[in-house]
């Protein structure tokens, strides 16, 4: 596999989240689902939804996403909708709840640690898929961005749990960990495998909190914003962000390398890369220098 484009720019405005999308020359037909994290409540540092106006309604989109498997507002479908509103999604956007009736099972027949993903059951209605990531630590994964989005992030209650036990879900907490990092891996290929061309990905570096979007109450980031990377490889996009942290000559880095290095962050994009998601490998092309 050679190297993949990714694209970047430091500018973290709405209008060029539409700019990160155009530029990858992937246009997505029919009914468009766009993945993105709802934001826990009392969380301060998930994207909100007028930033990501421009973007979804340029793709005619669908915000999409799956309840959660733990604690807070949003592992009912209930209160998942009750989040969506106070956040204001529902007010700017169409949204569904993927599997508020049903989930789906997808093959990994390659898998390393699963075989199976179950995923929102109305993944089934959209004819392709936008992945809008908040780049960012995770408490568990290390880092968060495009192969958490669409493993974690596409699961089913049900299948968040079966991921993070590693095929075990009353395992969710207690799990060896590389397994789950592993489990993530194999559920982005199921769901990359379930698109095959019809999904792309934009990557958002702001607010880099060594906490995830799913935390009621996160750190606040300790290093300034880098800006919105794009890809049609997940591999090499996440890769790129992990990369374009380490290169930062900003020292409150060292809070977010510890968490990534903590928890081995960088095994999810190796599991990936080692099932042919996607690349590592990939050629950084900066929108700010070539305009």
């Amino acid at each position: 596999m050679g190297k993949s484009k990714v694209y970047f720019t430091r500018a973290i405005t709405p209008e060029n989240m539409v700019k990160m999308y155009e530029i990858l020359g992937k246009k997505l037909e029919g009914k468009v689902a766009v993945k993105l994290h709802s934001g826990e409540v009392g969380n301060q540092n998930f994207l909100r939804p007028e930033f990501m106006k421009p973007v979804i309604d340029h793709v005619n989109g669908t915000v999409v996403e799956c309840n959660t498997a733990y604690e807070g507002k949003r592992n009912t479908t209930e209160e998942h909708w009750k989040t969506m509103e106070l956040h204001g999604w529902t007010k700017l956007f169409d949204v569904d709840i993927m599997d508020e009736t049903s989930e789906m099972e997808l093959p990994v027949p390659e898998g390393k640690q699963i075989q199976k993903n179950y995923v929102g059951g109305h993944l089934k209605n959209y004819d392709s898929l936008l992945v809008l990531s908040h780049f960012k630590g995770h408490p568990m994964g290390g880092y968060g961005g495009a192969l958490k989005n669409i493993s974690i992030g596409i699961a089913s209650s049900h299948g968040k749990a079966y991921i993070h036990g590693a095929g075990k879900p009353e395992e969710i907490w207690t799990a060896d960990h590389d397994s789950f990092l592993e489990s993530m891996a194999d559920a982005a290929k199921s769901v990359m495998d379930y698109e095959k061309d019809r999904i792309a990905f934009i990557n958002v570096m702001c607010n880099l909190s060594v906490d995830c979007d799913c935390c009621a109450v996160a750190e606040d980031p300790t290093m300034a914003d880098i800006g919105i990377l794009s890809s049609l490889d997940p591999v090499a996009l996440d890769q790129a962000c992990v990369d374009l942290v380490y290169q930062s000559e900003d020292q409150g880095k060292a809070h977010l390398i510890e968490r990534i290095e903590s928890r081995n962050g960088i095994h999810t994009i190796e599991a990936a890369a080692a099932l042919g998601i996607g690349s590592r490998e990939y050629e950084l092309i900066d929108l700010d220098k070539e305009s």
